[in-house]
């Protein structure tokens, strides 16, 4: 089984950064696509940021030049560092993995999701 668990959400006033942690525990032999979702309140969830298969990365329009997604492959982690929030950044953030495990089973999935909250 894989887990995906995710840390570094919180409180921060506009205009703050924050940096989220998601780690892939399991027996994984590669990463197809990892990154990042969210879900504001009565939202559907949208992409803020991505790596994909071949290493490329995709970033929502509204997160352009203010988040970074970076990552550890040795240690199956992303990260996201979100600079200059703004109120509109609020909502549950959702790590999400596609990967390889032993003998090429497929998985994909969700981590449980951390909240980010930017006040004005």
């Amino acid at each position: 089984q894989v887990q995906l668990v995710e840390s570094g959400g919180g409180l921060v006033q506009a205009g703050g950064s924050l940096r989220l942690s998601c780690v892939a525990s399991g027996s994984i032999s590669s990463i197809n696509s990892m990154g990042w979702y969210r879900q504001a309140p009565g939202k559907q969830r949208e992409l803020v940021a991505g790596f994909t298969r071949g290493g490329s990365t995709n970033y929502a329009d509204s997160v352009k030049g203010r988040f970074t997604i970076s990552r550890d492959n040795a240690k199956h982690t992303v990260y996201l560092q979100m600079n200059s929030l703004k109120p509109d950044d609020k909502a549950v953030y959702y790590c999400y993995a596609d990967v390889l495990r032993n003998y090429n089973r497929r998985w994909s999935g969700w981590g449980q999701g951390t909240q980010v909250t930017v006040f004005s």
